[in-house]
Formats: structure tokens, sequence, C-alpha cells
């Protein structure tokens, strides 16, 4: 892995994570940021096991001076749909699923005294 890589890893990131919730179906419970750290995570492991696996040919596609392969970018949103989907099920709670309704609050009440 270059530097180059490391420094696409993060512009790109927000891409990858986003690719990734679009890819899992339904709704997720994580928010923005936790999907940037996971799409940036997804983007590195992503590239380094397209160079393991000799499928980083890079000379498919160059826009905006980035270069990527689409056998790279599968990788990446394959690894931020595996990352997301572990985020929201260490996130799930039953109050976020929707299921049975919240309880209601109680609270003590101060007994008006007569005066």
């Amino acid at each position: 892995m270059h530097i180059n890589d490391f420094l696409s890893a993060i512009p790109i990131g927000l891409l990858i994570g986003v690719l990734g919730r679009l890819v899992l179906p339904g709704r997720q419970s994580i928010g923005l940021f936790i999907t940037f750290l996971i799409g940036v995570g997804a983007a590195l492991l992503g590239t380094l096991v397209a160079e393991l696996v000799n499928v980083d040919d890079k000379a498919l596609t160059k826009v905006w001076k980035i270069e990527w392969s689409w056998w790279e970018l599968a990788i990446q949103v394959l690894f931020a749909t595996i990352g997301i989907g572990l985020a929201n099920m260490l996130t799930y709670t039953r109050l976020a699923s929707g299921n049975p309704k919240p309880r209601k609050r109680t609270t003590r009440r101060k007994k008006k005294s007569e005066s």
C-alpha cells in the first residue's frame, strides 16, 4: 500500500460507507460519523485485500485523478456492508426497532398542601 492509498481512503471512505448502507436493506441505527469511520476502514482493508488477491489493476477507471478498479470497489463495499451490519447489530435496541412502545415516564407528584 502506498501513501496515496491512505490519502484517497479518507474522502472515498464516506462514499464507500454510504454505498454499504445502501446495499444493506432496512433502516440502520448508526450515525454518519460511524458510517464514515467504517467506510474509511473498509476502503483501506479493501485496498489491501485487492492487492493481496492481485485484482488491483487501476487502469480501468480514472476519475478526478483517482484511479481504482471495479473489483477493488466491490471488495470495499462488501467490507463496508459487513461493518455496518455488525455496528447496527451491536447498537440494536428494542426502542430503536419500534416494536414495543416505550414505558410512560412516572414521576412523583408533590401533594398540594391546602392553605
